[in-house]
């Protein structure tokens, strides 16, 4: 009986989506309301994996990839050096792990195993390819003020000068100096220790999970087979 209760501990922790003894699930982050917000979280290596961790958050973000403002505002970001700063400091973020480490997690498998049984799902995916607004939006593209903007920041010298001010900006040169800092590593190992990192799956890697599991256990258990399971003696009766 003994056993058969620590199995059941250890996968009713496995599968609990309950805090853990060394930190406590991450909370979801906000869906984006504009462009700007999504290509801010689309370039954030701590942030870039969301929209496939959940069906629920994947459906706004294919009516924001689908969108055109997403794509001017993605280009005009891509035209600034301090995205591809932050981008390179984001991947040298142990966030960075850990966003791509939660899926381990059994519990985004199962929402998606949800998912693709639900026709709900489905149409909410395909609601934006059925909008002739779409269209009408990628149509008159061309004529949209942003991407005019887009085009004319090509032709802008400064866009350049900050280019190649950027190296000598104070954000490149903390990056280039983190991988010399040991704060930098000691997060990484923080992280990759932490249960909270992996989902569900990190319970596994929580003590805590064993401690609890086997409390009450009594090793002798196991001695029994070798000892033939017999009681102690009786002790022999006083002489009289």
């Amino acid at each position: 009986m003994t056993i058969a209760k620590l199995t059941a501990a250890l996968i009713a922790a496995a599968v609990s989506s309950a805090a853990f003894a060394n930190g406590t699930a991450p909370a979801a982050a906000a869906t984006p309301t504009t462009a700007e917000a999504w290509v801010a979280k689309m370039t954030d290596p701590a942030q870039n994996a969301s929209a496939f961790k959940d069906p629920k958050t994947f459906v706004p973000w294919v009516m924001a990839v689908t969108d055109p403002a997403t794509a001017m505002a993605m280009g005009n970001s891509m035209m600034n050096p301090q995205t591809s700063m932050n981008m390179m400091t984001g991947m040298m973020s142990p966030a960075a792990f850990q966003n791509y480490m939660q899926f381990m997690d059994p519990a985004v498998a199962m929402k998606w195993m949800g998912a693709a049984m639900d026709p709900n799902f489905y149409t909410a995916a395909m609601t934006p390819f059925m909008n002739p607004n779409l269209y009408m939006k990628w149509m008159m593209t061309p004529m949209d003020p942003r991407a005019m903007q887009m085009g004319m920041q090509m032709m802008n010298p400064g866009m350049y000068t900050n280019w190649m001010m950027a190296p000598m900006s104070p954000q490149a040169m903390n990056a280039m100096m983190a991988p010399m800092n040991p704060a930098t590593y000691t997060n990484w190992m923080n992280v990759a220790a932490n249960p909270a990192t992996y989902g569900t799956m990190g319970a596994f890697a929580n003590p805590a999970t064993y401690s609890n599991a086997t409390q009450g256990f009594n090793p002798m258990t196991f001695m029994a087979p070798m000892t033939g399971g017999y009681a102690a003696a009786p002790a022999a009766p006083a002489q009289k």
